[in-house]
Formats: structure tokens, C-alpha cells, sequence
């Protein structure tokens, strides 16, 4: 018989009466019971051949495979247990198990398969769920709260999913469904708070995360909505914006829309419009934007303009009627009638609605010191409300100094607001001064730069390379105009430059040259007189005809005086040739045209007083010539 007193040693106290059993085939069964209390007892069959080898320790003999014991389920059970019981107060479990345990815990859903792909079997100790108790030991706060914000992440993902598969069960595409899960931040945490707090309620206390997510995205309508928006031109970006905006509301923005429509606002501006208005529109009344609209339709502000004016300024939305009523009272209180009102609200909506009044006020009281008073600047702000727009720090004054070098005083720069505002609200040194460089380049002095910007201020507005260099160009290369009176030309007549060159310039010149002029004639013609090249041929053809048949005057006379097409033919060549012909004088083109009735009328009389004595003079000298002929024959014939 064996015995192996010392065997029980080595196994804890509340399994040391279990001891293992070992089957050999050269070997008997052996049987060790013992107890705390009893001494051991030992069973053997005789072994005729072989010695029996030493029973190995039972944490080693429990490792092995082809150990096979009795009783071996409750043992391994029994040793499972305190195993465990013992790793879990003496061995810390590593962050990485943590976060798989946390996610195997909260993630379901099983990997979406393609058809023909392999899925393979997870295992038992995937598809078992840990209890979550074991990655909370309470000892580390921090690590708790990673832990936690690990598993909004994981939740998170899992109303996305969701979210994604009620997108796609609504008809929509999968790129279409990600890109708009992407821009859903906040809805998706309005429905994971509200699906948690669903759990509340005896309906859903046995029902799972994923059952409740669907039942909130189900009831909210949103899927509906989405495509309901997107029928009505917005894009996902939008969309997400305003799903977020509502705040679980989604019902606020397809009523907002509706109202949208009744104002004439179109689709493509709806979110832009929403989004723009402020943070609270969609908790507004409709019977308060009713109201504003209502208010300004009553002060010039046509219904059918109503969609243009909300889309380029949104935030009239956002004020109250108090405010809108302060704002058209501003611009009314200069002046300004409802049509006039109304036309600059449809021609710039922010100088009503984005700027502060403060803003207005000082832009207002910067405006009269050019010499304007309160009336005047309300008819200017109605031509021209994009003054509004331009700031008088970074665009009015930097303007005003360099107008002010160029000799520019106040009284030209306040013609130059009157005649052509939109000066003060192009960009100094992008548009104005690339120009005066030109200018100066080409010659023209600076006080004659000033003078010609201050006669006509359009010229500053227009385009340097599409439309001031070709024009310059033009005169110089096809009209015959010199480098040395090119300057001339742009500084007597700079209206040239805002010519069409095909449509006017280069009609006239052809004009010109078909009478028989030289191009190089004409070019001094138009150094003399530039705005000969401005006039329609159908008012020139008439003058040269009257000019050559009944004047009968030579082109000489033309060449010498081009102002000749200048004066209007009925009122001043007609009369004033006809005059000439009846008192018998003649003068030239620039004596007779060029003064007023009443010198014309004195040099007239001046010219006839003239011919009267030279033709007394040559009839006196003919009664002398006849008296001296006749004494000179009395007197041969008294000598004869």
C-alpha cells in the first residue's frame, strides 16, 4: 500500500478532502482521502511490475492536459472561483482589458457581412459579456472617469449605427447616411440621453439601449424631415446645422420653413437664412415674424421683395418689432418717402438690419462734414446705401487724405459723393491709386489729375486694363493722337476713356477719315477738340451736310474749327447763317458760332458798319473820279 502523507499540503483548506485521482494503465487506481481532522488513509492495488511513481503536486497536476480526474467539474468549478477570488483582490487589471471588456459589454452588433464572405464563429469568451463591476475598483478616480468617458465614446457609436441604419432603411444612400451622421454631434446626444432616461419608464425597463435609440429616432420623425429638407435644395451641411439648432425640436423647423415660403424666400436660402437669423429664431413666434414683415411692408418695402431682402440680410429676424421700428425711423426722419425707403432696403438690406445704430449714427455725422446736410445725406444714402457698408476708419479717411494730395478740397470731393458715391467704397490701393499712376506715367500733372477725377468722378470706378489702357491705346495707335497731346487729351476730355471703343470711338474716327481727313489731321483735331470722338454720327452727318451744300464752306474751315459739331444746328448754325446772309457779311466758323446773341449781334453790326463805309468810301471816290473826268473835257473844249 501507498501512502502520501505530505500531499495535502500544498492544496487549500476548503478542498484539501478532494485529492486527484491519475489512471495509467500499468497502474492501480489509488485513493487518498484526508481531512483535517483524520489521519490519512490510503487504498492501492499491488503493482507486480513497475514501482508507482510519485503523485505530482496538485497545482502542477491541475495544469497538465492529459490529467482526467473525478469529480472534475465541481473541482475545477471549486478552484475557478477561488482563483479568481484571489486575482481579484491581489492583481490589477491592465487598462487595454479594461477597454475591451468595456466595449465587449456595450457593442451587440456583430460585424455587417457581404454576401459570399466568411464569418467566422466568435469564440465563448467573446460573445460572453464580463461584468462590468470588474473594471471599476474604485481605488483611481481618473482611471474611473476615462473609463466612463470610453464608454460614452462606445455609446455614442452605437446610436450613430443606429442613426445610419434608420437613414438607410428611409431610402438614402450609405455615403449620403455617414456624411450627415458626421454633422450630427448634438442629435446624437439627445438621443442617447434620451434613450437612457427612457429606461425610467415600466414600457422600456427591460428593453435594451439599441431597442430605445430606435424608438427615439422613430418618434422624432427626423428621417422624414431630412428628406423633407432636401427636397426643399439644402444640402447635409445644412441640414445637420439645423437639426442641431433645434435642439430635439424638429418639428420648429419645418413650420419655420413653411413661413419662409409665404415671404418669397427660396429653398437654396432656407438653411442660410435659419442658420443667420440667430440662435433663437426657431423658438420665435410666427405671429412675430408676421409682424416685422408686416411693419415693413407698410413703410415701402414691397411683399414680392420681401424673400430677397430676409435672404441677403437674415437678421432682421432676430430683432424685435421695437427694434425694426427704431431702424426705419432712422433713415425715414431724413427724408427719405416710402418708395425711397423702400428701393434702398432692396438694393442693400444690411444698411437696415446688420449694423449697429451706432455705426449708422457715426457714418452719418462723418458724411456731413463734407458740406452735406441731413436731407442730402438721406437722399445719398437712398442712391447709394452701400456707404453704409464701407468703414470710415479703414476706407473714408485714408481716401480723403490721398484725394486731398492729389488737390482735391471739399468741394470737389462732395461732388464726387453726389455725382459717383460708389468712389468711397472701392479699395484706395487696389483700385484708385494703380490709376493715378497710370495717369501719371502717361503725363498728365497731379493738380490736373485732380481736376479731371474731380470732373468726372466715374472715371475712377472703371477697369485700368480692360478699360482706361485699351482707350488709351486706341487714340494713340488708330486715332492718330501723339505721345505729346495725350495727356491733353485724357485731361480735357477724360469721358473718352469710359467710351466703347467699338461701339463709339471707333465708329467716329472711321467717320472722320471717310470725309477725306488725314489721320494725322484728325489727331490734332482731337487734341483741339476731344469730345468730337463722344458725339452720334447721326447728329454729325446732318451738321457736315448743312456745313458743304448750303453754307458752301470748305473742309478747311472744318479742320480749323471741329467745335463746329458742338453747336446745335437748329438752334445756333441755322439762325446764325442766315443772319449772315441776309446783312451781306461773313465771318469764320469760330466768330460766328462761338460767342453769344448779343456779341454775335454787335459784331454783326459792327461788320455791316464796316461794309457800309468801305461802300460809301468806293462811291465817294467814283463822284470824284466822274467830276474830275467831266472838268477836264470843258476845259479841252474851251481850248479847242
Amino acid at each position: 500500500m501507498l501512502s502520501f502523507p505530505h500531499s495535502h499540503r500544498s492544496l487549500p483548506n476548503h478542498v484539501s478532502h478532494l485529492l486527484p485521482l491519475r489512471r495509467n494503465p500499468n497502474f492501480a487506481t489509488v485513493l487518498h482521502l484526508s481531512s483535517a481532522t483524520s489521519s490519512p488513509i490510503s487504498a492501492s492495488s499491488a503493482v507486480p511490475h513497475r514501482q508507482q511513481e510519485p503523485l505530482q503536486p496538485p497545482d502542477t497536476a491541475i495544469s497538465e492536459d492529459t490529467l482526467r480526474k473525478h469529480n472534475a467539474k465541481s473541482i475545477a468549478l471549486v478552484l475557478h472561483r477561488s482563483e479568481n477570488a484571489n486575482q481579484l483582490h491581489q492583481e490589477a487589471i491592465p487598462e487595454e482589458e479594461k477597454l475591451r471588456i468595456l466595449e465587449m459589454s456595450l457593442v451587440t452588433k456583430r460585424t455587417p457581412q457581404f454576401p459570399g464572405s466568411i464569418y467566422i464563429q466568435p469564440s465563448q469568451s467573446e460573445t460572453s459579456k464580463p461584468p462590468l463591476a470588474k473594471i471599476f475598483d474604485g481605488e483611481s478616480d481618473e482611471g474611473d472617469d476615462e473609463i466612463i468617458m470610453r464608454a460614452l465614446e462606445i455609446r455614442r457609436n452605437v446610436t450613430v449605427e443606429i442613426f445610419k441604419e434608420a437613414m438607410q432603411k428611409g431610402k438614402f444612400g450609405i455615403t449620403y447616411s455617414n456624411n450627415l451622421a458626421s454633422r450630427l454631434p448634438d442629435f446624437i446626444d439627445y438621443v442617447m440621453i434620451e434613450a437612457a432616461s427612457m429606461k425610467q419608464l415600466p414600457e422600456f425597463s427591460h428593453s435594451t439601449f439599441n431597442a430605445r435609440a430606435k424608438t427615439v429616432i422613430q418618434d422624432s420623425n427626423v428621417v422624414p424631415l431630412i428628406r423633407w429638407l432636401k427636397h426643399n435644395s439644402l444640402s447635409y451641411p445644412r441640414i445637420g446645422k439645423l437639426i442641431c439648432m433645434s435642439r430635439g425640436k424638429l418639428e420648429t423647423i419645418k413650420q419655420l420653413v413653411e413661413w419662409l415660403k409665404t415671404i418669397h424666400v427660396k429653398g437654396e436660402f432656407f438653411g442660410f437664412v435659419i442658420m443667420k437669423a440667430g440662435e433663437d429664431i426657431l423658438e420665435r413666434r410666427i405671429e412675430e415674424l408676421d409682424e416685422i414683415v408686416q411693419y415693413l411692408e407698410n413703410n415701402g418695402v414691397r411683399r414680392d421683395w420681401m424673400g430677397a431682402v430676409m435672404s441677403r440680410c437674415p437678421q432682421l429676424l432676430s430683432y424685435s418689432i421695437e427694434e425694426v421700428k427704431t431702424r426705419v425711423g432712422f433713415y425715414l426722419d431724413m427724408g427719405m418717402n416710402e418708395k425711397d425707403f423702400g428701393t434702398m432696403v432692396f438694393d442693400y438690406p444690411k444698411a437696415l438690419g446688420y449694423f449697429t445704430l451706432e455705426e449708422m449714427n457715426e457714418k452719418v455725422i462723418y458724411l456731413k462734414e463734407f458740406g452735406l446736410n441731413h436731407e442730402e445725406v438721406g437722399r445719398l444714402l437712398a442712391f447709394k446705401p452701400q456707404l453704409m457698408g464701407c468703414s470710415f476708419e479703414e476706407r473714408w479717411k485714408p481716401l480723403v487724405k490721398y484725394l486731398y494730395y492729389l488737390g482735391i478740397g471739399r468741394d470737389g470731393m462732395r461732388r464726387m459723393l453726389i455725382i459717383k458715391p460708389m468712389v468711397f467704397c472701392v479699395d484706395l490701393e487696389k483700385t484708385i491709386v494703380p490709376k493715378v499712376r497710370f495717369f501719371q506715367d502717361i503725363g498728365i500733372r497731379d493738380y490736373a489729375i485732380g481736376n479731371m477725377l474731380a470732373k468726372f468722378p466715374p472715371l475712377l470706378t472703371y477697369s485700368l486694363y480692360k478699360k482706361i489702357r485699351p482707350a488709351v491705346i486706341f487714340l494713340m495707335t488708330k486715332a492718330g493722337v501723339s505721345r505729346k497731346d495725350i495727356a491733353k487729351v485724357i485731361a480735357l476730355a477724360p469721358e473718352l476713356l469710359g467710351c466703347s471703343i467699338v461701339h463709339k470711338l471707333e465708329v467716329n474716327v472711321k467717320y472722320f477719315l471717310s470725309l477725306g481727313i488725314p489721320l494725322g489731321i484728325l489727331g490734332e483735331m482731337i487734341a483741339d477738340f476731344p469730345m468730337l470722338l463722344r458725339y452720334n454720327i447721326d447728329v454729325l452727318r446732318p451738321k457736315y451736310r448743312y456745313l458743304r451744300r448750303t453754307m458752301v464752306r470748305p473742309l478747311k474751315d472744318l479742320i480749323e474749327f471741329p467745335r463746329f459739331f458742338s453747336y446745335s444746328l437748329d438752334d445756333r448754325i441755322v439762325p446764325r447763317h442766315r443772319a449772315v446772309v441776309e446783312k451781306r457779311v461773313n465771318f469764320k466758323l469760330r466768330y460766328m458760332l462761338a460767342s453769344s446773341d448779343e456779341e454775335f449781334a454787335q459784331r454783326v453790326e459792327a461788320a455791316v458798319e464796316r461794309r457800309t463805309r468801305f461802300e460809301s468810301g468806293l462811291m465817294a471816290m467814283g463822284d470824284t473820279d466822274a467830276l474830275s473826268g467831266s472838268q477836264t473835257t470843258n476845259d479841252s473844249l474851251v481850248d479847242f
